[in-house]
């Protein structure tokens, strides 16, 4: 049963006239109130469609007499109206884009499920019959195998001016209109192959650009298996239609955007007569309806928050492929948190350690700062991070060619919390690993990140044709000038390390405090790449519980052997079968998701509880690409493993 909806419209504008024109005609919908900046264009917009109320946006959102809003705004207040109204306990309608970038798009639907709240991004023409027709079409194989999409959507403004000529609005047509072809073309390759959307392996673009923003683009995509798309927009020039090549015909779309009163299709297969299809629906009405049916069922079908978040990273590979980037999202610019909120830390899930020397709590679970493509991206996932208690960030000289450093720095200062987190910096990679190495990557690193010190150094690799003395000694120099609190060794034989500290202790010298190499569930056969050492084999975990020497273990995870991407008759991944594969290993597996079974979490979640679980010390690291892979990571710290449970996943026990 679909329960009545009572909407309310923020940003009472053009295309916020359209839905309301229609939300009469739809079966659930009914609009009581209207919220703007602007008191005056409230009331006049409310009464011209029959509201109860209108007032300001925070009005609207205490309104208990309203369930769910449609943001209507400029593209650069998306996301902090949507996660106000998400945390007032609203469900959201959210107009395209639902924000300028990938990042600002993870922050939104990560409320949106914290929240427990339906959250849609209005790209109407995916409610319309004529769209769900085509993807029939397609899936069907009515034109055969499908080969290309060609997709347009632009228009001539014969202006230049006003919020699209603006980059503090997030102007252009990538963004405004560019995003429908993207999203039709990534529908479209899903439907041939049964999926709701394929995300694209590849995409170039060339473009114009004009006062900061995007005038004109052509975008390639290629999707896996070869298929291809050419998706165009721009403010300059009007163009607009779809045609689907398929090896036994096209389908071709005259209207796929705004859809007027009865739209049509042609559908022209080889040896046969064209055959017209004509259509007629309320796009507005039908994604208000969506919206309604979601509610309680959790995602509409027609645009699910993993295709929104898909369709804003094509978008991002757009615009970085044109070399455009707003001034609010450039890698030294104060972005804020995307709910524009200061920081909340719940650290009720988080546990905590602590290493002498430090003297900070470190979260468990260590963020690896290796993975994001610019400070958007970095800050959202950072202020996830840590408002879930996590203060451990590691990152190293060379990763990013220095720019991931940098990334780490400028969060850290937009936040003001250096003093509150734990920064892990690495250093000395082969073939730089030396003395000389050491002091000159630590004093860039520390300028990179704009900082005096860093918490944690850790020598990313050891060259044992270096007397293990002379590395202790650089070390010790810059600890007692207070550029380093504690070092360790990453990719350390334990051999070497006691070899160190042996001559530390004789030479009254700070030693090695910590090690990072490799461990995990899955037992390693190999390591990813040269020069690396792992600590999964039975001497090495001695070791490690004999001295408790606190372990920042890489690839806890097996770098994907649990995600279930790991099967034994599928080899096509060389390295993961090098490092991990044997009929043992694949028993951890099994064990790790029978008891993630029993615990409701993923394989991978367990996976990392096992690291937790060790009778040593251990701060495991991981790389998150998105919100969604750091919340399944998390899912670990509430798992509490039995030592019977952790000798069982060991193989130690049946």
């Amino acid at each position: 049963m679909v329960n009545p909806i009572r909407w309310a419209v923020l940003g009472p504008g053009n295309i916020a006239r359209r839905f309301a024109t229609q939300l009469p005609t739809s079966q659930y919908g009914t609009l009581v109130a209207v919220g703007s900046s602007d008191a005056e264009r409230a009331r006049t917009f409310a009464e011209e469609f029959g509201a109860a109320e209108s007032g300001d946006y925070d009005s609207v959102l205490n309104n208990p007499e309203v369930d769910a809003v449609y943001v209507a705004t400029v593209h650069t207040s998306h996301a902090e109206l949507t996660i106000a109204a998400l945390r007032a306990g609203k469900h959201v309608l959210c107009e395209k884009p639902i924000a300028p970038n990938h990042g600002q798009a993870m922050a939104m639907v990560d409320a949106a499920r914290a929240a427990d709240r339906v959250l849609v991004e209005a790209y109407m023409y995916r409610f319309h019959p004529q769209t769900r027709k085509v993807l029939e079409l397609v899936g069907d194989g009515t034109i055969g195998d499908l080969v290309h999409i060609d997709a347009a959507f632009s228009f001539a403004t014969g202006r230049s001016e006003g919020r699209l000529f603006d980059p503090n609005l997030a102007g252009g047509g990538i963004l405004d209109v560019g995003g429908y072809p993207v999203s039709y073309a990534r529908a479209i390759a899903g439907a041939a192959v049964g999926k709701p959307f394929l995300d694209p392996a590849s995409l170039t673009a060339k473009g114009s650009l004009d006062l900061g923003v995007d005038v004109w683009s052509v975008a390639q995509l290629t999707f896996p298996g070869g298929v291809t798309a050419s998706a165009r927009t721009g403010i300059r020039v009007s163009e607009s239609s779809v045609t689907v090549y398929g090896s036994k015909g096209l389908i071709t779309i005259t209207d796929p955007w705004t859809l007027s009163e009865q739209p049509k299709i042609t559908i022209t297969v080889a040896g046969q007569e064209p055959q017209e299809l004509i259509f007629e629906a309320k796009p507005y009405a039908l994604e208000a309806d969506g919206l309604a049916g979601a509610v309680g069922t959790g995602e509409t079908a027609e645009m699910s928050l993993a295709d929104t978040l898909g369709n804003a990273q094509a978008l991002d590979a757009w615009r970085q492929a044109i070399g455009l980037r707003y001034p609010f999202e450039t890698d030294d610019a104060n972005i804020p948190t995307v709910s524009g909120l200061p920081l909340r830390v719940d650290d009720s899930t988080m546990r905590y350690g602590e290493i002498a020397g430090i003297g900070k709590r470190i979260s468990r679970l260590v963020m690896g700062c290796d993975n994001q493509p610019n400070l958007s991206h970095a800050s959202a996932l950072f202020d996830n991070f840590y408002e879930l208690g996590g203060n451990a960030f590691d990152t190293a000289y060379i990763y990013g060619g220095g720019n991931h450093e940098k990334l780490l720095g400028q969060w850290i200062r937009n936040r003001g919390i250096r003093e509150d987190v734990v920064v892990i910096t690495k250093g000395a990679h082969t073939p730089h690993c030396d003395p000389e190495s050491i002091t000159r990557q630590l004093l860039e690193s520390l300028e990179r990140q704009g900082t005096d010190y860093t918490d944690l150094y850790l020598m990313h690799r050891d060259n044992e044709d270096i007397p293990v003395g002379e590395f202790v000694d650089v070390l010790d120099e810059h600890v007692k000038a207070g550029r380093i609190k504690v070092f360790g060794g990453s990719n350390w034989s334990t051999e070497r390390i006691d070899e160190a500290n042996a001559y530390a202790r004789q030479a009254g010298k700070q030693g090695f405090e910590v090690l990072s190499n490799h461990f995990g569930l899955a037992e390693a056969y190999d390591v990813p790449w040269k020069g690396c050492r792992h600590a999964t084999d039975p001497e090495s975990k001695r070791w490690l519980t004999e001295r408790q020497v606190p372990l920042f273990p890489w690839s806890s995870q097996a770098r994907g052997f649990f995600t279930g991407r790991a099967r034994p008759d599928d080899r096509s991944d060389a390295e993961l079968v090098r490092c991990y594969y044997s009929d043992e290993n694949f028993e951890r597996l099994r064990r790790a998701e029978k008891i993630g079974a029993e615990f409701g979490v993923a394989a991978t979640a367990i996976a990392l509880a096992f690291v937790l679980h060790q009778p040593f010390p251990t701060f495991p690291l991981f790389g998150p690409r998105s919100i969604t892979e750091t919340r399944s990571s998390i899912d670990a710290l509430k798992v509490r493993l039995t030592p019977e449970q952790v000798a069982y996943l060991d193989l130690a026990s049946d």
